[in-house]
């Protein structure tokens, strides 16, 4: 008996261990068997989401989707998004990840691409077939990219020439404010549209007291909200830029071409549409709470809920949750960002319009390559995609439907996207220590530490000379960029090879606009870099302008084109 006693002794953590390794495995493998019952397809959901509105919609679905395939389950896997890119990293490379992935977040662009290509089923032969759950409705018999409202552009992988996700959702941004506190302190029923008089309503605001002496908050802020109102508000008044630095002419102007702008001379911060924003900016943020770029997107809904603020800019992803936190309490108003006249003396010239909101789709999910039941997966996201099941759905989140025939929440209604307007146009990212200098000065502009003079001669001139080092590092970047895509080229012209296709099939198709796109971005590349290195050139013309000799022969052209067509005389010679 001793001796058993001793042996027990001596050995009883390897059986401890190995005791627990057991217990675990027969854990799991008995979670899995109820997880998985027989004769039973399980479906794996994986996003980012962890609203409980948005698992609760989902479990709904599912629900739903089961009671027409009862030997279907859905499960969801939702992971907090800051770990979703390293965790659908390990995933997706593990070969464990779920069917069905939200994605999008996490990565950037170009690693999305490589997974893209790598690890997910490609959705183009679908995009055209009718939703077989649109039946009975207005959308029956239409293909499913028509379906969407977006028209699934932003499913639309360019680099791989495939239609890779469907949007489930739409987002919007609006500024929201307490309709009670707003007639209390101003003695209005509704917020002013016109920037000027939401300028005046925020200074009466600030000059009212609680009955303690406590002063209120106009606009509830923090480095997360300065965001929303930056690319919804001051952004767009940096769209005249094109003019000056749109070198290919499509009115967007990229990080690349704003810096060439700079090098050349074309533009610098005495620019009006960048002195504009930085006053709109500074006007703006001045009826934010004191010290607002150190406080978080919750203190500053914390400050709005609490009624101590009257306005809050935030997403339909907020929506639900304040209408939630304001029941009983106050009554919420939704408008749209205040916008100057054309007639205001300061802005009248610079803002060429509202902002332009591109009705991107959202909430976007793609099918995994290793996914044991494809078709199932395709059949459950058409599911959710289609007129009733995707109102029903956003219904229950309380986001605005990617589907259209759709109808939505009373207060949504408010986020409509604007179809007609301009879009920001200064883009100053060149990374490296240029970006790093720029986040600095921006930083301190924001809290009032330094005047614009100031920003722009600490910046400016380091901007000109380190911006030239990281430009040449963001060129590498493409060429390290160019082998990703060259290794997609050698894929799809392998396939086709083998597959024996013929030339007009879309593969071909594909590979032959990839490599044109591919050889047409490393000239442009190239040249800007050749100009960049030249450096500032006072006779440099703006990519809108024409030498008076290119005039001359654009003129001729025209001539010899209407004398062709008989709308000239031969012998006339004027212009």
């Amino acid at each position: 008996m001793k001796a058993l006693f001793s042996l027990l002794h001596r050995y009883s953590a390897p059986v401890v261990i190995i005791g627990t390794i057991l217990w675990s495995v027969i854990t799991v493998a008995l979670y899995r068997v109820q997880e998985n019952p027989p004769d039973t397809i399980v479906l794996r959901l994986g996003h980012w989401q962890l609203e409980g509105s948005v698992r609760e919609a989902m479990d709904h679905m599912a629900a739903e989707y089961q009671k027409l395939h009862p030997n279907v389950k859905i499960v969801q896997d939702a992971i907090p998004e800051s770990i979703y890119g390293q965790w659908i990293t390990t995933q997706l490379m593990g070969e464990t990840a779920p069917d069905l992935l939200q994605v999008g977040l996490g990565l950037p662009r170009h690693l999305w691409i490589q997974y893209f290509n790598r690890y997910f089923i490609p959705l183009s032969q679908y995009i055209d077939q009718p939703n077989p759950y649109n039946v009975g409705t207005e959308l029956e018999g239409i293909g499913l990219r028509h379906t969407i409202k977006d028209g699934m552009h932003q499913s639309y992988v360019e680099e791989l020439q495939e239609y890779m996700t469907i949007p489930l959702s739409q987002f919007g941004v609006r500024v929201f404010y307490n309709r009670d506190l707003l007639q209390e302190l101003t003695g209005l029923d509704e917020a002013p549209e016109d920037y000027r008089e939401f300028l005046k309503v925020c200074e009466l605001i600030r000059s009212r007291k609680d009955p303690d002496g406590k002063a209120y908050t106009p606009i509830a802020g923090s480095k997360y909200h300065l965001a929303l109102w930056d690319s919804m508000m001051f952004d767009p008044l940096t769209f005249g830029l094109y003019r000056d630095a749109d070198y290919n002419r499509d009115a967007k102007v990229s990080i690349d071409e704003m810096y060439t702008a700079f090098k050349t001379g074309n533009v610098d911060f005495d620019h009006p549409s960048i002195r504009a924003k930085f006053q709109m900016l500074r006007e703006v943020t001045d009826y934010f709470q004191a010290g607002y770029t150190g406080l978080t997107r919750d203190e500053a809904v914390f400050l709005f809920a609490q009624q101590r603020a009257v306005f809050m800019a935030t997403g339909t992803w907020d929506a639900r949750s304040l209408v939630v936190q304001a029941e009983g309490e106050f009554e919420i108003g939704v408008m749209n960002f205040p916008l100057p006249s054309p007639e205001d003396p300061v802005y009248g010239e610079a803002l060429e319009g509202p902002r332009y909101e591109k009705p991107e789709g959202g909430f976007p999910f793609a099918i995994n390559r290793n996914c044991k039941h494809p078709e199932v997966a395709l059949d459950f996201l058409l599911f959710l995609a289609s007129q009733e099941q995707n109102e029903e759905l956003n219904r229950i989140i309380g986001w605005i439907p990617s589907v259209t025939g759709t109808e939505l929440d009373p207060m949504l209604s408010a986020f409509e996207p604007n179809l007609e307007g301009v879009f920001r146009n200064l883009e100053l990212n060149l990374g490296g220590e240029s970006w790093v200098k720029w986040v600095q000065e921006y930083s301190m502009y924001q809290v009032n530490r330094i005047s614009y003079e100031e920003l722009v001669q600490n910046f400016q001139p380091f901007y000109l000379e380190r911006g030239t080092i990281d430009f040449r590092e963001m060129v590498k970047g493409w060429q390290r960029k160019m082998m990703v895509d060259e290794q997609i080229l050698s894929s799809l012209r392998g396939q086709s090879i083998v597959q024996e296709l013929p030339q007009d099939h879309p593969r071909w198709i594909r590979y032959r606009k990839m490599s044109s796109n591919l050889i047409n971005r490393s000239i442009n590349n190239q040249i800007k870099l050749q100009v960049t290195e030249r450096g500032r050139d006072p006779e440099a013309l703006g990519p809108y302008e024409h030498s008076p000799a290119a005039m001359e022969r654009i003129r001729a052209t025209i001539r010899e084109r209407l004398i062709r067509e008989g709308k000239l005389p031969a012998e006339e010679t004027g212009s």
